[in-house]
């Protein structure tokens, strides 16, 4: 992958309905050039570009990171898992563990419902969980504190962008049977008020562009010490506090395993981290962030 393509990948999980006019004064290139990379990324996967409902106007105030050891193949736990509805992310991975998932649920008393469930699946061998407290750095988390009410037709909208998040204004108007203006006013009152965030949901693991690898880190001291330096690396795509066996999990996304061993290094040379733990994600399985989303009243 060219830095090109990672730099206008940073910025469409940033802002996935960026124009192009605006991504190419961004990123120093004419518009021809990021029109094209960009319609390359989406017809092979690459990335897709999503609308996702903030959890916490869901409802989903419980957010946290699974892991699982298995016993034998680990398909049938992830074919599981992948089937539950509060799993949005589900990935195969190396290291101490075989599988990582992150619920989000609206109480901790669901929460040790869905882990003694995942206990239960044949082959499961040991759970490891961690709540996350707060999110420093990552796409699609939780940042709505407002009071929306939706009609109908704001459903509707969301519905088509949670499918595609850069469908035009005139596509969206022509099924909701309102005015592109009318639309974009729509969309933009949404996205004010943090009910839905669009973004680049990126293809990870060795048989795609960029590697991930998730870092457990046990701190001393100020934990925010730490993470307002790691939030601003490039490398880092998520970034959270915890409880739990950890006091932190970032998530490094890089082209390269030299360059994850580097970021992993300069992590490790930190004043305050104590002791890290890394896993590869050798498939991600699952990252869905379309959700039902509150009923609106007739």
């Amino acid at each position: 992958m060219t830095d090109f393509d990672a730099e206008l990948i940073r910025a469409l999980r940033e802002d996935g309905r960026a124009s192009i006019r605006s991504l190419a004064v961004d990123l120093g290139q004419t518009r021809t050039a990021v029109a094209s990379r960009l319609r390359l990324l989406l017809d092979d996967r690459t990335i897709r570009i999503i609308g996702a409902v903030d959890p916490f106007f869901l409802g989903q105030h419980v957010i946290a990171h699974v892991s699982i050891r298995t016993a034998g193949a680990s398909a049938g736990v992830a074919a599981a898992l992948q089937a539950r509805e509060e799993t949005v992310f589900v990935s195969a991975i190396g290291g101490v563990y075989d599988l990582v998932a992150e619920v989000r649920l609206g109480t901790m008393s669901e929460l040790h419902a869905v882990i003694e469930d995942i206990r239960a699946i044949p082959q499961v061998l040991d759970v490891s969980t961690l709540v996350y407290t707060s999110v420093v750095k990552g796409p699609f988390v939780s940042s709505y504190r407002g009071d929306v009410v939706l009609d109908e037709t704001d459903t509707a909208l969301i519905e088509l962008l949670q499918e595609d998040g850069r469908i035009s204004f005139r596509a969206l108007g022509e099924v909701v049977r309102l005015s592109p203006s009318a639309v974009a006013t729509r969309v933009q009152r949404l996205r004010a008020a943090h009910v839905i965030q669009i973004g680049a949901v990126e293809a990870r693991g060795p048989a795609h562009r960029r590697q991930s690898m998730g870092v457990g880190l046990s701190l001393l001291g100020d934990d925010d010490a730490v993470l307002s330096i790691v939030r601003t690396w490039p490398g880092v795509d998520f970034a959270a506090r915890t409880i739990g066996r950890f006091d932190a999990v970032i998530t490094f996304v890089e082209p390269t395993p030299g360059a994850l061993h580097a970021g992993l290094e300069q992590l490790r040379s930190l004043p305050g981290v104590s002791h890290t733990e890394a896993w590869l994600h050798l498939a991600v399985l699952k990252e869905d962030y379309a959700r039902q989303f509150p009923h609106v009243p007739e």
